[in-house]
Order: structure tokens, then C-alpha cells, then sequence
């Protein structure tokens, strides 16, 4: 027993351990090991419970998980990303000690294209419910009638019955507001015989309902009880947003009869330096600095996410499509998902489906990522015909099984298979898929049976592909793909770095940067500025998803090891915005803004290209040290503005006005040498429940309190009270410094650490320190 470490889920072990190049996933898996967990806990069950019905509830394992209760083998599910359950009560010793044990096997490697982490790294659940219970992911709740007068609401729950006995229940269904208040309800009486599962549908009149939106997310709970001789023996709660949205060809996407641009960013799951480990408040953080940017959709690239990230997405109003495969058959990594999909699909895409599709949040499905499927591949399409009969026609009746001589390839038919099983489980969103094959003879497209057509990439076919499907809405699912290290800027601005020259060949430049100008993007992708001129400018274009939001772990284009995470994002692993994150501001929000960059920390003589990111203004003027440098006013199809000085130490200052009046201003200064450090927590207030965290930004000033630009002081973290630190980052996709150790180097002037609260109520005192630097220290109140 001294052997067992103890410690609390979610974890990913991968997250702790060293970078190493000699790691199996290699770079594009972050460089972090993977290997074989076991995972035990010992717990008892109140002797009251016996009779009564316990599952546990997994919402995902990364990898191949196994499990058992008290030596009793349960089952395996492969696919991390999954959520799924096992039946304990057969097992289970009511008079003493009862042991679950997990196996998490992420040895065989590569196996994922991004960091995956390794583990129980979401949550996990012990469900105790009578006999006769809603069964689990047993409701789906839809509104097939909504206007500002009057929603209909219909709710379709499943009840089964594992007791012994046939069973004369009642379902009562209500709808309860935001506050808690009951506002209207149906009931029936129901018979149950024994073993049975009885599908009952209610319809419900909700008058004047408040609707569901991106800028007022209001959510209402559909709580589904069943009594038996009076008594409640089960009650199932379901979110509900009230909201109509449609897909147009001509139009785009249009939500409650708005037509609305999907401003959207594709998301990986990590963290960070939390790793995989789901942290709601972590992915909390992340949608409020994506709203702060302007951003309304999400995409969950390329998995089923955390069924936080959706409760998170309900709230909050973003518009998510929800992606299921990344894989289907035809490999891309030797030990990755097509090993399963043959055995698996169908259980995955339908219990992804079961479990998400109340979410008001959800708009589409995709039901793949860039799959190889989309190209014939002599090799990789080998599949003789009983094979394929079993694929396609797996859990079908002969009545319904799809034909294998209707002149389409499998691939197509596969295809056809899948949005056939997503549109039975789901009829009331779209499916799409990311097609980064744009041409006609694409075997998705030929299927003819995806709702949308989805492109990632490709702005020169946009028209074209357009054109070719004329009757089909239209997103793009993936965009942009630019590179970019924060803090970091390649002169001069108006050159283009497009790297590397092909995905498949090792790229090296000295300084494993990315220009934070934007003016650096792979050779499949665009710029940010190019990008949104294309989807803003044309109607038929549904929105955007962005690749991506945030850096991720892994694939760090353009790059190899030592870099170890990604570059794409409009905001870094840290947390700490990009500059693209200010044009996105300017075009995707109300909000005045105007940000200027970068510093004006430079060598005398060295010119300097300077760029204002701005809206609600006609002009901005810029001034060094008090002399204008210039009117600039953006020209049509151009979303910055610049100028080009000959630097000299002092400051800028740029000035935006509209109709002659000024508007807001921005003023940037040399930076002195490195004097003292500074401390500013995004929440200085975090709860007592052991979860909660705060975020610290760590920058390294000069005496008068400016930010030195070009810092990369080593700060050490020490803590007191009542908490630890989990984590600590800098944006750094090249560090390969430990993301659990007390201590950062500071990357163009700043870093992070991530301080989680305890449970007892008393306060966390953080203190930064460095040599030759003023130390700092803040106050975390834990409540």
C-alpha cells in the first residue's frame, strides 16, 4: 500500500513529468510520457442503500481504461475522450469494504496528433437510484415551436425498470426558471413491466418565454420526476435554452431570426499548465478571455469535450459545434484511434450524442476532422466485402441495411452511415464535418448527406466549392492556422513568413519564434487580417472557427522539439493575449478600444514598425516624444494601421479620434532596467471547495512601474496558508522548464502561477522573488 500515491480526479500524470524529445508521442504530443497508469480507491456503501441501483459514471479516460469492482472485470472503453458507465450493484458487499480498480493504458504511442494527457482526467460520479429510474442521458428536450409569445416544449423521457415487479408510475415533467420558481408542468400515469424501457413524450406550452441568446444565455432546468403511490422515487434535471437558429445557403446562420456571424475559435483540452485535467474554473477563464475578445462560437476540436465546457458554454452564450472524430479507419498516428473504429463508432458518436444534445449551446455536429476518408488510397481502402457489409450495416435490419452496389465507394457510404446514426439520435441540428479537400471527388461530399458544407482552409475555393453546392449552407470550419510567439516581432511587418515549406519536412529557424506581427502563417492557412476580410465580406459564409483560441500542448508548428506546443493560438498556453487577440477586439466588438505595438524597447537607430489595432474612430495620429509621426486611416480591406520610425528611447503616443474628437489613447515608454516585481491575481476572492483556483500574473517592472518588454528573470514562488500551487507557465513554447515546479523564468517580461485554494476558510499569501529584484506578495482570500 505505501507504493499507491494518494491524490484527487481529475489528474493527467503526463503533465507532470520531464520534456524529452525521446518521448514515444514525440513533439507533437508535447514531448511528455505516457505509459501505464492504475488507479484504486476503497470506499463503502451505506447498508441503507442495498436494493437500490449504483453505477459509476466515468466522463473520460485517456486511454483504453479498464475496470473492476472488488476483482469483478466491468469492461474497457478505448476511446479517451468518451463518457460512459458501469452497472456496480451486482458486486458490491453492503456489510464492509468494496475496492474499484482502473487501468489506464496510454503506452502505445503516438497515438494522438495533439497532447492528449494520460488518466482519469475528468470526473467521475457514484449515481445511487431506486429501481426504477430515468435512465441515464434519458431525456431530449427540444422546442420545435418558438416565438416571443409562445415556445412549445417537448420532452421525451426514458424510464426504465431493473426491480422485480411490473410498475404503475406517474412522470411529471416541469419547467423551472432561473430563479427556482415552477412555472409550468404535464404529468402522465405510466405502466412499466419488469426489464422494460418505456420512451414517454410530453409536450409543453411555455408562454412568453425568455430566449436563449449569445448576449443573454438564459437558461431554464426541465426537472423530470416519476412517483410511485405518491411517493418520488427518481427526479432527472435537463437544461433548457429557449432559441430558434437556421442555416442558410444565402444568408448564413441566423439565431432567433437575427442573422448572426459565427465568430468562433477551435479549442483543444488542455489547460495549460494543468494539463488535461479538467478544472471548471480554468475553462471558465478561457471563455471569459475569448468573450473579451469578441468570440460567440466554439468548436471542440476534435473530441467530445468536458460536459463542463458545455454547462460553461450553456451559460456563457457561445455557439458550439460539437465534433465527435478526429479518426475514422484510415490511421494518421500508428496507434491511434482507427485501431478501435471499426469495433467502436457506433457506441462512441451515440453515446457523445445521448449525453450532449440538450445543450442550448450546441447548434452542429461534425462528425470528422480532415479524416483520410476523403481520399481514395489504394493501401488504406483495402476492405473486402464482408467487412465492409459488417460496417455499414452493423445494428441494422435487412430492410434497412445500405446497399453496396449504389455506385458510391465505401468511404462514401461510411459516410452516409454516419450522418444517417447522428440525424436518428439527433433531427434538430445540422451535421457537418472539416473538409480540408475541397475538390468534388471528395468521398464526404459525394456521400451527399452532410447539412452543411464544411471547409477548413482553402479561401481561394470558397466560391468555387460555394458554387458547386449551391442549396448547402456554408462554414468555415477551420481558418487561419497563423503563427505568432507573443512578444516577439520579425522586421520588417510587410514581409511574409509562411512556414514551414510542407507539414512533413523539419523546419529550423535559430529562434523558434513566430513574428507576433501578422505576417506569419503556414502554407495551408492565411493571415488573421486575410481570413476575416473573406468570411466578413461574404454572406453565404456562416462564420468562422479559428484555428485556434488558445495554444495548445503539442504540435508545435513550425517547428520540432524543443519546441513543445503550438503556435497557432490568438492567445498563448499562458493565458496572456496575442496581438492578433486586439484586431479580433476591434472587428468583433462594440467595445472602444485601440492597442499599439509593440514596445519601445529597441536599439537607437533601428527601425521600427509600429501597428494600432482600433474601431470607433476615423483616424489615429501617432507622436514620438511629442512630435506627430502621421495621420493614418485604415483603407478598405485593411484592418491596421502603421508606421515606420527610427527609434529613439522616450515614448509614444497614439491618439484615435472620430469626427475630430479624441477617443482614446495609448501611450508606450523605454523601459528602464529590471527593478521589481508585480503581482496581480485575476480573482483575489476563490472559494473553500479544494477546486477553485487564481490565476497570477507575474511581470517584471522597471522602477517607475513599466513593463520590461524583453524581462526573462527566473522568479521563485513561495506559498503560505491555506493552498498549493498547481501550476505555473510563461507562453514559452520552446521551455522546457517543469509546468509543476515553484519557479518560472519570466517570457518577454511575464509569467504565471496558478494558486488553488484549500478547504478550510483563511487565506493564501504568494510571495515572488528574484535576484536583484524587489520582491512582491498578495493576499488570496479562500471562503
Amino acid at each position: 500500500d505505501e507504493q499507491w500515491r494518494k491524490l484527487n480526479l481529475p489528474h493527467d500524470w503526463s503533465i507532470e513529468g520531464e520534456f524529452s524529445e525521446e518521448h514515444p508521442a514525440g513533439s507533437g504530443g508535447g514531448a511528455l510520457p505516457g505509459g501505464i497508469g492504475w488507479y484504486r480507491k476503497v470506499f463503502n456503501i451505506d447498508k441503507e442503500l442495498e436494493g437500490r441501483k449504483v453505477f459509476i459514471d466515468f466522463d473520460g479516460v485517456y486511454m483504453n481504461s479498464e475496470v473492476w469492482i472488488n476483482g469483478n472485470y466491468l469492461g474497457k472503453r478505448p476511446y479517451g475522450y468518451i463518457s460512459f458507465r458501469y452497472d456496480l450493484t451486482p458486486h458490491l458487499n453492503f456489510a464492509g469494504d468494496n475496492t474499484i480498480a482502473v487501468r489506464v493504458d496510454n503506452s502505445l504511442q503516438p497515438n494522438s496528433r495533439w497532447y492528449s494527457g494520460s488518466g482519469i482526467y475528468r470526473n467521475v460520479w457514484l449515481t445511487v437510484v431506486n429501481p426504477v429510474y430515468v435512465d441515464l442521458w434519458g431525456t431530449f428536450v427540444t422546442t420545435p415551436q418558438v416565438d416571443s409569445e409562445k415556445a412549445v416544449v417537448n420532452v421525451a423521457t426514458k424510464i426504465k425498470n431493473e426491480s422485480d415487479i411490473n410498475v404503475n408510475v406517474t412522470l411529471k415533467s416541469t419547467i423551472i426558471d432561473s430563479s427556482g420558481k415552477r412555472i409550468v408542468s404535464t404529468e402522465s400515469e405510466e405502466n412499466l413491466v419488469v426489464g422494460s424501457v418505456k420512451e414517454v413524450s410530453h409536450d409543453i406550452e411555455l408562454t412568453k418565454p425568455h430566449i436563449w441568446s449569445i448576449e443573454d444565455p438564459y437558461l431554464y432546468t426541465v426537472e423530470s420526476e416519476v412517483y410511485e403511490d405518491g411517493k418520488l422515487i427518481d427526479n432527472y434535471s435537463t437544461p433548457l435554452g429557449v432559441r430558434s437558429f437556421s442555416f442558410d445557403p444565402e444568408k448564413g446562420f441566423s439565431l432567433n431570426g437575427e442573422t448572426t456571424k459565427i465568430k468562433g475559435v477551435c479549442m483543444h483540452h488542455d489547460l495549460g499548465c494543468l494539463g488535461a485535467a479538467v478544472n471548471t474554473r480554468a475553462i471558465e477563464r478561457q471563455l471569459e478571455i475569448l468573450k473579451e475578445m469578441g468570440v460567440n462560437g466554439i468548436r471542440t476540436a476534435h473530441n467530445p469535450p468536458a460536459p463542463e465546457l458545455l454547462e460553461l458554454c450553456d451559460r456563457m452564450g457561445f455557439i458550439v459545434m460539437n465534433e465527435t472524430f478526429d479518426i475514422w479507419r484510415k490511421r494518421m498516428n500508428e496507434f491511434d484511434y482507427s485501431h478501435h473504429f471499426n469495433e467502436w463508432h457506433e457506441r462512441d458518436l451515440t453515446d457523445h450524442m445521448l449525453r450532449d444534445r440538450n445543450h442550448p449551446s450546441i447548434f452542429m455536429w461534425s462528425i470528422a476532422n480532415e479524416v483520410m476518408e476523403q481520399w481514395t488510397h489504394a493501401e488504406m481502402d483495402t476492405i473486402d466485402l464482408k467487412m465492409a457489409n459488417i460496417l455499414l450495416n452493423l445494428q441494422r435490419s435487412e430492410l434497412d441495411q445500405l446497399a453496396l452496389d449504389e455506385g458510391l465507394s465505401f468511404n462514401s457510404m461510411l459516410t452516409q452511415k454516419l450522418t444517417g446514426l447522428a440525424k436518428s439520435l439527433d433531427p434538430t441540428r445540422p451535421i457537418t464535418a472539416g473538409n480540408n479537400e475541397t475538390n468534388a471527388w471528395n468521398h464526404l461530399f459525394l456521400a451527399d448527406t452532410l447539412d452543411i458544407i464544411g471547409i477548413n482552409y482553402h479561401l481561394e475555393d470558397f466560391d468555387s466549392v460555394r458554387a458547386r453546392y449551391p442549396n448547402r449552407p456554408f462554414i468555415a470550419t477551420e481558418t487561419t492556422s497563423a503563427l505568432a510567439t507573443r512578444g516577439y516581432y520579425r522586421m520588417p511587418s510587410d514581409s511574409a513568413y509562411i512556414w514551414p515549406v510542407s507539414w512533413d519536412i523539419p523546419f529550423f529557424d535559430s529562434t523558434y519564434a513566430c513574428s507576433s506581427y501578422d505576417n506569419s502563417h503556414v502554407p495551408w492557412g492565411s493571415t488573421h487580417e486575410e481570413t476575416w476580410n473573406k468570411v466578413k465580406n461574404n454572406d453565404y459564409v456562416s462564420g468562422m472557427y479559428i484555428w485556434t483560441g488558445f495554444d495548445y500542448i503539442g504540435e508545435p508548428t513550425p517547428f520540432w522539439f524543443p519546441a513543445r506546443s503550438s503556435y497557432f493560438g490568438v492567445v498563448d498556453l499562458a493565458g496572456f493575449p496575442k496581438d492578433a487577440f486586439y484586431f479580433y477586439k476591434s472587428e468583433w466588438t462594440e467595445e472602444p478600444m485601440l492597442h499599439v505595438f509593440p514596445h519601445w524597447n529597441w536599439e537607437e537607430g533601428q527601425e521600427i514598425d509600429i501597428w494600432a489595432y482600433y474601431n470607433n474612430a476615423d483616424e489615429v495620429e501617432l507622436f514620438l516624444n511629442d512630435v506627430s509621426q502621421g495621420v493614418r486611416k485604415k483603407e478598405s480591406d485593411v484592418f491596421h494601421v502603421s508606421w515606420r520610425l527610427t527609434f529613439e528611447p522616450g515614448t509614444i503616443k497614439v491618439v484615435s479620434r472620430k469626427d475630430g474628437k479624441e477617443v482614446m489613447s495609448v501611450k508606450k515608454h523605454t523601459a528602464g532596467e529590471p527593478y521589481q516585481i508585480k503581482l496581480t491575481a485575476d480573482r483575489d476572492r476563490i472559494s473553500n471547495e479544494g477546486v477553485d483556483l487564481s490565476f497570477v500574473t507575474v511581470e517584471v517592472m522597471d522602477k517607475d512601474g513599466n513593463l520590461c518588454p524583453n524581462a526573462d528573470n527566473q522568479i521563485y514562488f513561495e506559498l503560505s496558508g491555506n493552498g498549493k500551487i498547481v501550476g505555473v507557465d510563461n507562453g514559452n513554447p520552446v521551455s522546457i522548464e517543469s509546468f509543476v515546479e515553484p519557479q518560472r523564468k519570466a517570457f518577454y517580461g511575464k509569467c504565471l502561477v496558478v494558486v488553488q485554494g484549500g478547504r478550510k476558510s483563511e487565506s493564501i499569501r504568494l510571495k515572488a522573488v528574484s535576484k536583484n529584484l524587489e520582491s512582491a506578495s498578495l493576499n488570496i482570500s479562500v471562503r
